[in-house]
């Protein structure tokens, strides 16, 4: 169990990770409440599943990056888990087949309710569970266009992200779907929030001062440049701003999320602007840890803090 433990400690860190999904996926069952008119506050297990199902969807991402990355790993990157022999890809398999199952058994405990004496099973979560599982096998495969794919950065990222609104669309589903309810108008600003918002964690990411640079690594900062790859993360966080705006406008709660996200941009400007000028890794980890305070309050203030206020 000790290299488990260390494994998601190099590769899968809960402590970092479990905070932000949490948010992830009640922010998305708080949100579809919202916009359902529906003022009582969610249930436990629709909480409960939208978290750990999403929990699992980005563990399953990262165990296809293990598959999907080998050959580099081992030839440049020999200190992680897999090529140093610490875990075995087909124990991995065998832990993303596990995962999956348990996500299907979670999704089904969600689907049955009552209505009157009748027991009704509740089809679309699983149809939803599905679509993330297909959209997750082809970025498995890379689209079957792998070298087209890396020979163009921003489609890659892009084609990449999409599966962000997917599982939070999934998540959305734990509130709307076990009422019987259809999928409440207005999901799009929400979404479109949340796949910006995948771009804002994947640039700030990868963006790194020289001295961070690793052969056969490629970041951003080593692909653009540094003021490219920090003006895009900027950008990224503008459009995910404009998106959560119009989510925000929907369910009333527009100048609350206007002024917390507009701070934390300004933040992050200030700290684009020295890491720029500076080249100080220091604040290159600073850029990453950005964009996690962002995520967290993006999602708090689009589902979770709305819902108590009202």
């Amino acid at each position: 169990m000790n290299r488990w433990w260390i494994y998601q400690k190099e590769r899968f860190p809960l402590v970092a990770h479990a905070p932000l999904i949490a948010a992830f996926s009640a922010s998305a069952v708080c949100y579809s409440t919202l916009l359902r008119g529906n003022m009582i506050r969610p249930e436990w297990a629709s909480l409960a599943v939208a978290f750990l199902v999403s929990l699992g969807s980005f563990l399953l991402l990262r165990i296809a990056d293990e598959f999907k990355d080998a050959e580099e790993d081992a030839r440049y990157r020999p200190y992680r888990p897999v090529p140093r022999g610490l875990v075995k890809l087909s124990e991995l398999g065998w832990i993303g087949i596990g995962v999956a199952m348990a996500q299907l058994l979670l999704v089904t405990g969600l689907c049955f309710s009552r209505v009157g004496e009748r027991v009704v099973f509740h089809w679309q979560l699983p149809a939803l569970l599905a679509v993330t599982w297909v959209y997750f096998g082809l970025m498995s495969k890379e689209f079957f266009a792998r070298d087209w794919l890396k020979g163009r950065p921003v489609v890659y990222l892009l084609s990449h992200m999409m599966i962000m609104p997917l599982v939070d669309w999934f998540a959305t589903g734990c509130d709307w779907v076990p009422f019987g309810a259809r999928m409440p108008a207005g999901l799009f600003w929400f979404l479109a929030a949340s796949f910006c918002n995948g771009v804002v964690i994947e640039l700030g990411r990868k963006i790194r001062a020289p001295s961070q640079e690793e052969t056969g690594v490629e970041t951003y900062s080593f692909l653009w440049g540094r003021p490219v790859a920090v003006a895009a993360w900027l950008g990224a966080m503008g459009a995910t701003l404009v998106c959560a705006l119009v989510a925000a406008d929907k369910i009333g709660f527009l100048p609350p999320v206007g002024i917390a996200l507009a701070g934390v941009w300004l933040m992050a400007v200030g700290l684009g602007w020295r890491f720029v000028k500076t080249e100080n890794g220091r604040l290159a980890k600073g850029i990453e840890a950005t964009a996690g305070v962002w995520t967290l309050t993006l999602y708090l203030m689009l589902g979770v803090i709305p819902l108590f206020f009202k």
